[in-house]
């Protein structure tokens, strides 16, 4: 939606994984918007695992570089009869972001976790870890109906194999929960949840919050 929100006729460099960039290019109208001038929009493919520097419209540089890897998981369910399903290995992508000598992961969907990640993550300075749902039935709970976060492609906080367990070997950099869905407790800070992650050494992120590294 953001990208729609700056269709204007100011250039654009849009950095995506291969089969996003399909879904939105090839298989969406509503994104021709983005194509009404040339150069409106200039499309760069993020793969995996190769380290991207990054450049302003202009061709700038931004002395910020991108590495995606591949976190599993699958297309979302619109997408489900795309043609980019040949690479559905990047359908969800974490992003080691490197600017200023320091380092950041960025997961903000995180369909599992595997125990060969976490050394490179604790060497980052920061990671921020998809926080959607504290329980992994969570919307069967308050709606009364849906699919659990892991059939969402979402690991939950809480739970054997939630992050806080999977994830307690990280140790030295600051952790941040984000993309946290309104139905998570922890956004309550007088809620046990809530004091159960600060507890644990991780923050809960917050609207118009700045981090300073």
């Amino acid at each position: 939606m953001g990208l729609l929100h700056l269709r204007e006729f100011q250039p654009l460099r849009i950095y995506a994984a291969g089969a996003i960039r399909r879904i939105l290019r090839e298989e969406n109208s509503i994104f021709g918007v983005l194509e009404q001038t040339n150069p409106q929009a200039e499309w760069q493919t993020l793969s995996t695992n190769l380290v991207h520097h990054l450049e302003a419209p202009d061709g700038a540089k931004l002395d910020l570089a991108v590495r995606p890897i591949s976190l599993g998981g699958n297309l979302p369910g619109y997408a489900r009869n795309s043609a980019a399903k040949r690479d559905a290995a990047d359908a969800v992508m974490g992003l080691f972001i490197e600017a200023n000598h320091r380092k950041i992961f960025c997961a903000p969907s995180l369909p599992r976790t595997d125990e060969s990640w976490l050394a490179e993550w604790d060497a980052c300075d920061l990671v921020l870890i998809d926080g959607t749902f504290w329980c992994d039935d969570e919307l069967l709970r308050t709606r009364g109906e849906g699919k659990t976060a892991r059939e969402m492609g979402h690991v939950p906080i809480s739970g054997a194999d939630g992050t806080l367990e999977s994830l307690a070997r990280l140790k030295h950099p600051r952790r941040m929960f984000i993309h946290i869905n309104n139905t998570n407790p922890i956004l309550d800070e007088d809620s046990a949840e809530f004091r159960q992650v600060i507890d644990a050494g991780w923050e809960v992120a917050r609207d118009g919050m700045d981090i300073e590294l």
